[in-house]
């Protein structure tokens, strides 16, 4: 059999986020706020945490004494090592993203936390339908330009198959208004977020092309004071390595009282 073709292409990745600005990685500060607030309601404190992460010169400061590691097919995380392990912004680019939050789960020690943040969900779905259809309209086809977003359903499911107890997905949505498209790509580029996709097309693109996609995008995603509106989905992921002190649900059938009589109302037998 065949190796799939992987979806990211890392040497294209790597030199994009080359191109950042430390300045410009807005939604990361965003996406670390988030971590903070759900690390606070955690009745814990993390003696040895790891951040997995394609930024550590934002990311290895943002958590006191954390091991910032690089977010590579194969991370370096030693088994049992940490109380908490974070995989912050890259996830959306991972190749095989269960195979990530399993390499994740077993860095844990036994009731250890993971936390997971990346862009998902409805993320730039303005900017995909654009240059779609303006690709179509001028080119008389289309190439793959935004990589494909997981939806919360999706990426709450990976955590039960990486064996997490406890999973919990949840989203944050952000919408930001920028003059036209050439500063919205601006922001892209600023924050290595352009395309890495394996399958991308490797020529330039006709200006046409992007004329086009920002006239359709500013008729069709305007924002309230002008300019246009671009989505990003920040998801959120978090579940528990195993252990024997967690809650565990009660066997069926062992209930004290019946369901109608907690809630107060009439039980009525269905129909055949």
């Amino acid at each position: 059999m065949s190796t799939p073709q992987p979806l990211t292409d890392s040497s294209a990745l790597t030199a994009n986020r080359a191109r950042a600005n430390k300045d410009d990685l807005f939604l990361h500060v965003a996406a670390m706020d988030e971590l903070q607030d759900r690390l606070q309601s955690v009745n814990r404190t993390f003696t040895a945490p790891a951040v997995v992460n394609g930024y550590s010169n934002f990311w290895g400061t943002q958590i006191p004494n954390a091991r910032s590691v690089a977010d590579t097919d194969l991370l370096e995380l030693d088994q049992n090592a940490h109380d908490l392990v974070i995989h912050a912004m890259s996830l959306h680019w991972a190749n095989d993203p269960v195979g990530q939050i399993i390499q994740c789960k077993r860095a844990l020690q036994n009731d250890g936390l993971f936390l997971a943040v990346c862009f998902g969900g409805q993320t730039l779905h303005e900017l995909r339908a654009c240059l779609g259809q303006a690709e179509i309209e001028i080119m008389g086809g289309l190439s793959p330009r935004i990589a494909p977003m997981a939806e919360l359903r999706d990426m709450g499911g990976l955590l039960q198959r990486a064996g997490l107890a406890l999973p919990v997905a949840d989203v944050a949505n952000l919408n930001v208004t920028y003059r036209d498209i050439w500063h919205l790509m601006h922001d892209l580029r600023a924050m290595g977020e352009t395309n890495a996709l394996m399958s991308r097309q490797r020529k330039a693109t006709p200006r046409a092309v992007f004329e086009r996609a920002n006239t359709l995008y500013c008729e069709t995603f305007p924002a309230k004071d002008g300019g246009i509106t671009a989505t990003f989905d920040l998801l959120f992921l978090a579940g528990w390595a195993p252990d024997d002190s967690q809650p565990k649900p009660l066997r069926p059938g062992s209930a004290a009282q019946r369901l109608a009589d907690a809630l107060g109302t009439q039980e009525n037998p269905l129909s055949d």
